[in-house]
């Protein structure tokens, strides 16, 4: 689907979240995002006020920013049901919500203005065990990934202020023919394709880690193992 340029896209919600137990182990997260009625400052790891348990794993500067689509929302709900985290924004841990904006749409590298920050997205979400924790269900994580309603993520090009009436308006494009959808594909579907692979492996746009799956993968002929990530409690 094609931006339009001239529409912007205006938030649903701004959320941030403090850090809360997730587990009987008492493992920390900020998945626990809740709406904001006042303006934030943007830096470069985040909204300030924001937290995350996993500062591995989780925020920094290539994953600042968390861009979940409202939309998904009904489909979620007709798939598992009622569930409450999905009455309102915030169930998947996410900093922005809007509509009309989904994984098909955007594109790595594509910038956005919000409020007088400037966003680049960065990549797409590898889903974790805490969504299991989050949604009372075993195979939350694998649904997500599975499903390609990941989300996405963005870095902070220029700081700023911003505020939940804001709208998110594209200021260029560096690789439209990447869009979140596509590169989930390949990673998920898709797994082995040689040609895409090469292509990932020498995206500069990307993270690291995301190019070193596709060179790893060109090597050894095999797909990384995603058990951990999605089922248990060492990675997320």
């Amino acid at each position: 689907m094609r931006i339009d340029r001239a529409k912007p896209i205006p938030l649903e919600a701004l959320l941030v979240g403090d850090l809360t137990a997730i587990d009987e182990r008492g493992t920390q997260s900020g998945i626990d995002k809740r709406p904001v009625t006042g303006p934030l400052n943007l830096s470069a790891t985040g909204l300030i006020g924001d937290h995350q348990g996993d500062l591995k794993r989780h925020g920094g500067v290539e994953k600042a920013v968390h861009h979940y689509p409202g939309d998904h929302y009904r489909l979620w709900q007709s798939e598992i049901g009622p569930i409450s985290v999905l009455d309102h924004p915030g169930a998947f841990g996410e900093n922005l919500s809007t509509s009309g904006l989904t994984e098909d749409d955007v594109a790595v590298g594509d910038r956005f203005r919000l409020g007088s920050a400037l966003l680049e997205v960065s990549q797409g979400r590898q889903p974790c065990w805490k969504l299991n924790k989050r949604f009372g269900l075993n195979d939350m994580a694998r649904r997500v990934q599975q499903s390609g309603r990941t989300g996405w993520y963005y870095r902070v090009i220029e700081e700023g202020r911003v505020c939940p009436d804001d709208a998110l308006i594209m200021v260029e494009r560096l690789y439209p023919a990447w869009t979140i959808r596509r590169l989930w594909h390949y990673l998920y579907v898709d797994t082995m394709n040689r040609d895409a692979l090469r292509e990932i492996a020498n995206l500069a746009i990307l993270p690291a880690n995301w190019r070193d799956y596709a060179s790893k993968r060109l090597a050894t002929r095999t797909v990384e193992d995603w058990t951990r990530r999605l089922e248990g409690q060492q990675e997320g």
